[in-house]
């Protein structure tokens, strides 16, 4: 199938909004600037543009030629992070301390280059629904349109997203039949002791040793108690405590991240957290408080359509280049509210396997503008597929 992939006018289409919105970063539930040019430039192709939802959120629906009930839903991210860039390409960060590290503009400009095509290429039945989403970097962007009622307005029968993906050959597909990124929790463990001088330990309670008995105990947690055919991940980011060299602080506090496949994973690591933290407090005269916090949901495809998204990535770029045993990440993505509401599949574009790539949130990444035409020609190819005519 070849339906953009040689269109070099719309190629530099996209290649401009892109690096446009790369000079102009957002950052979440701030991306004014970037809805009200994506809202214009879909008016201006003759999509009928609803904003606000999610509040900084952009919806477009699109009608085929041919009626039908059909509809499916396209899903871009659009925010920025809080980052100082440190390219110094023509392009690069306008905004102190914010930056597109994550590849949201080359997303929002793929979704962008297929709704133009497909408005003036309505070979299809039924709607497509051009989801620009806010606020997906810790945010939940996704869950505040969801929230907002996406779709109770726009009631699709399934919803898809792509993300770049460095470590994956430019012009390759990687695609997963369940889970492709973890679910986040995050949480904040207060040891209270009591404090003394330093050189008088007997006459206080010592939080640091509560806290070194706990961070060495938690690290047994996946390696004692999780299944060994499952995942997990539990780490310690932070340590906050103490003020002098010769003071034992009152309080320590630990800080970190957990992260899984499955609900009930995330419940297990939360059981043993929580029963470490008070046994270990308390053998040591100590008390403790746990603050768990659920985050983003384990991003899970629905098996049958990512077959679909496979299918039609294998008649794009050929089998050889469509990974459908590549092992999923371990980091989080918010895409995961849309897929508990609906069916549907989210997918990894390579930006590139070299040596140059630079991984994401990396002050030195740029998405990669040779896989613009391949990313928009992916929605165009899926929604003649999912909404074909002849169906």
């Amino acid at each position: 199938m070849s339906l953009i992939v040689k269109d070099d006018d719309l190629h530099e289409l996209m290649r401009q909004w892109r690096r446009d919105l790369h000079a102009h970063p957002e950052t979440a539930f701030e991306e004014h600037r970037t809805s009200a040019k994506v809202a214009e430039l879909l008016r201006s192709f003759g999509l009928e543009v609803v904003t606000g939802l999610g509040k900084t959120g952009v919806v477009a629906t699109l009608q085929g030629h041919q009626a039908s009930e059909r509809s499916i839903a396209l899903r871009a991210d659009m925010d920025a992070l809080k980052l100082q860039e440190l390219n110094t390409f023509a392009h690069c960060s306008q905004h102190q301390g914010k930056m597109h590290a994550c590849g949201h503009d080359g997303h929002t400009a793929m979704l962008l280059g297929a709704a133009k095509y497909l408005s003036e290429h309505r070979e299809f039945a039924g709607t497509v629904v051009f989801i620009f989403q806010p606020a997906e970097e810790g945010e939940a962007g996704a869950q505040a349109m969801c929230d907002d009622g996406l779709f109770t307005q726009f009631n699709v029968d399934a919803v898809y997203g792509i993300h770049n993906w460095p470590g994956v050959a430019e012009g390759s597909f990687a695609i997963h039949a369940g889970p492709v990124m973890a679910s986040m929790a995050t949480f904040d463990i207060i040891i209270t002791g009591k404090g003394c001088h330093a050189a008088m330990p007997h006459m206080g309670v010592d939080p640091i040793i509560v806290a070194a008995h706990l961070m060495t105990a938690m690290q047994s947690v996946i390696s004692r108690s999780l299944n060994p055919l499952e995942s997990g991940v539990v780490s310690i980011t932070k340590v906050h405590g103490g003020e002098a060299y010769n003071v034992v602080p009152d309080s320590v506090t630990l800080s970190g991240t957990c992260r899984t496949f499955s609900s009930e994973v995330c419940d297990l690591l939360e059981l043993r957290i929580q029963q470490q933290v008070n046994a270990i407090a308390e053998a040591f005269g100590a008390t403790a408080e746990l603050d768990y916090r659920r985050g983003y949901p384990a991003t899970i495809n629905t098996p049958a359509h990512a077959e679909i998204c496979a299918a039609v990535a294998m008649d794009l770029v050929g089998t050889e280049n469509v990974k459908l045993d590549m092992a999923p990440s371990m980091g989080a993505e918010d895409f995961s509210f849309m897929l508990q509401q609906k069916p549907g599949a989210y997918i990894w574009l390579g930006n590139g396997a070299d040596k140059e790539s630079k991984s994401l949130h990396n002050p030195y990444y740029d998405f990669n503008d040779n896989i613009l035409a391949l990313g928009a020609n992916f929605w165009i190819s899926l929604v003649y597929t999912q909404l074909s005519v002849n169906q």
